[in-house]
């Protein structure tokens, strides 16, 4: 309804990990609580224990449901935070920044429910705090990560994962690989898929018909060929079938030059930028927004937002970790929520 807020669907990620802590934080900001309203997917035990560890308090008006019988929320909503509380038959075991098979299964669990109730508009968008790989794979769950965790939740959606601040946007042309795989897991047609994914954020985001740049894989840009064919034979096709579109955009740059502009303090001469592999969109990105960088993950049949850094094993429980970059991706979320 138009002036209501919108319910996020919020996970906690990583028990063992600083989840937990920036959620309960969050949870106690009234900032947050003026534009959105929390439903938490996670653990009540954990979450007290987290609390006692860190110096932090479970805010009184949280409001905790059993996760069974979240349908209450729908017809007894009294606008308040609402934790779902799942059974966690280890809560009491688990100690912070260790791995532990228990938290990477109930992240997922939580997870999954999550994604169930906003793609029956039980909430506007999923964000979601940080998960462990080696926790789910010690849980038998063998995914990467969140990206093609929710591509196999959505009926094999082809997801982008993109990084949104207000200095930067990167997407990325292929997600968590080998270093030594990413060559032959470009194409032209999934390079365009994405060129088109970051050029609809960009608009969403932007407004306007926005300018984006696609960076080259090799050193010089293949250097005619020299260091190799992948930029004439795969990201100049799909730059070309993608100006065939309409669509404005550049490249391939040569990346060692791509974001020079960002040690100078120059506004950024284009709107976003779609990087061939992970660390190669992630390092400038974290450089220019570490703290406000947002994970959105494009091309799904939902919003989701997440803060831009992993579990921080060495923080977990402390009472340390910052909560701007999961703050940065709620109100990303309500933004997103907002216009559709």
């Amino acid at each position: 309804m138009p002036g209501q807020r919108p319910r996020l669907a919020v996970t906690l990620g990583d028990a063992a990990g600083i989840g937990p802590e920036l959620v309960l934080r969050l949870a106690s900001d009234s900032g947050i609580a003026e534009i959105c309203q929390l439903l938490i997917y996670g653990n009540h035990e954990i979450l007290k224990r987290v609390a006692a560890s860190a110096g932090l308090a479970v805010p009184f008006s949280l409001q905790v449901l059993p996760g069974h019988a979240r349908a209450l929320a729908d017809t007894h909503n009294t606008g308040a935070h609402i934790l779902y509380d799942f059974p966690f038959a280890e809560a009491a075991t688990i100690m912070p920044g260790l791995v532990h098979a228990a938290c990477g299964r109930h992240a997922y669990a939580w997870i999954c429910e999550a994604v169930r109730d906003v793609r029956i508009n039980r909430a506007a968008a999923l964000v979601t705090a940080p998960i462990n790989k080696a926790a789910l794979h010690a849980a038998g769950i063998q995914t990467p990560g969140h990206t093609e965790l929710l591509s196999s939740l959505t009926n094999g959606a082809t997801p982008c994962m993109a990084f949104h601040s207000d200095r930067v946007f990167v997407s990325l042309a292929t997600i968590h690989e080998a270093l030594r795989d990413v060559p032959g897991l470009l194409t032209t047609r999934s390079l365009l898929h994405t060129i088109r994914l970051t050029c609809a954020a960009c608009a969403r985001f932007k407004g306007g018909r926005p300018r984006i740049a696609v960076l080259a894989l090799n050193p010089h840009a293949g250097e005619g060929g020299l260091f190799g064919n992948e930029e004439r034979e795969i990201i100049v096709p799909a730059i070309a079938a993608a100006l065939t579109e309409g669509l404005a955009v550049s490249g391939p740059l040569v990346p060692d030059t791509a974001f020079t502009w960002l040690a100078s303090g120059q506004p950024p001469p284009y709107d976003g930028y779609v990087a061939m592999y992970h660390d190669q969109g992630l390092i400038p990105f974290k450089m220019a927004a570490f703290d406000t960088g947002v994970n959105v993950t494009l091309g799904l049949p939902l919003i989701r937002t997440s803060p831009d850094h992993g579990t921080a094993f060495d923080l977990a429980w402390q009472g340390q970790a910052s909560p701007e970059s999961l703050a940065c991706a709620i109100r990303l979320a309500v933004r997103m929520a907002a216009t559709p």
